[in-house]
C-alpha cells in the first residue's frame, strides 16, 4: 500500500483531533464517532500505556486515517509503525528522530516553534510543520511573522485552539488544518456532533 503524503493527510479535514486514550477499549467507538461526524484524520498521542493498542483499534474503523503523536525518539517511531500508524507527529524536531522517519517515507509532521526549527526542517527536506504550542508561542500573530520568510512552509497549529478560534487560524493560507483536543470529550453522540461542527470549518 502506498502511503499518502503529509499534505494529503493535512488536507483530509480542517481539524486533526489530538487524542489521549487511557483505555484502548474506548478507542474504536471514539474513532467511529469522529469518522461519522466527518473527521477522518486521527492523531493518537503516545502519552499513555494504552496508546499503541488504541492505534490498532482505530485502524479497524473504515475511513479513518490513524497516526501517532507525541513521538519523541526512534524507538517510539518503530513502535508506532508496528502498531500500524499511517503518519507521525512529533512535538519538536531533532535530526535523530527525523532521519529514520524521512528515510522510511512515512508522512511526518514535526513540531516547530521558531525560525531555527523551520530552517532545520527545510535542511532535512521538510516543508510541513506543526506549530506547537500554538497559543503559548504567540498565537496567530507569531505564526504570520514566522511564515513570512518561509513561503514554502505549510502548518498545522496545535495547542490552545478551540472551535471558536479555529476559523481565524484556518483563514490564514499557509495553515492547512489545526490540531485540537476539544473534539474527544463527552458522550459518543457529543463527539460526533463536535466532529460534524469541526468538519464544516473550512471547505
Amino acid at each position: 500500500m502506498t502511503l499518502p503524503d503529509i499534505q494529503t493527510i493535512m488536507n483530509a479535514g480542517p481539524v486533526i483531533p489530538v487524542l489521549v486514550i487511557d483505555d484502548a477499549a474506548t478507542a474504536r467507538p471514539l474513532a467511529e464517532a469522529l469518522v461519522r461526524g466527518g473527521i477522518r484524520t486521527l492523531e493518537v498521542t503516545l502519552r499513555t500505556p494504552a496508546a499503541l493498542d488504541a492505534i490498532r483499534e482505530m485502524k479497524k474503523v473504515e475511513g479513518a486515517i490513524v497516526g501517532a503523536g507525541t513521538v519523541v525518539n526512534p524507538t517510539q517511531f518503530a513502535q508506532a509503525m508496528e502498531a500500524g500508524a499511517e503518519f507521525i507527529v512529533s512535538p519538536g524536531l531533532t535530526q535523530k528522530l527525523a532521519e529514520p522517519i524521512i528515510d522510511s517515507r512515512v508522512p511526518f509532521l514535526p513540531g516547530i516553534a521558531n525560525a531555527g526549527d523551520i530552517m532545520r526542517g527545510l535542511d532535512l527536506g521538510l516543508t510541513h510543520f506543526k506549530f506547537f504550542p500554538a497559543e503559548a508561542s504567540g498565537g496567530l500573530k507569531a505564526l504570520k511573522a514566522l511564515a513570512a520568510p518561509f513561503y514554502q512552509a505549510r502548518f498545522c497549529p496545535t495547542g490552545g485552539i478551540s472551535l471558536a478560534t479555529a476559523p481565524e487560524w484556518l483563514a490564514f493560507d499557509p495553515v492547512l488544518c489545526v490540531g485540537g483536543s476539544w473534539l474527544a470529550t463527552g458522550s459518543m453522540e457529543e463527539v460526533e456532533e463536535k466532529a460534524r461542527a469541526a468538519a464544516q470549518l473550512k471547505g
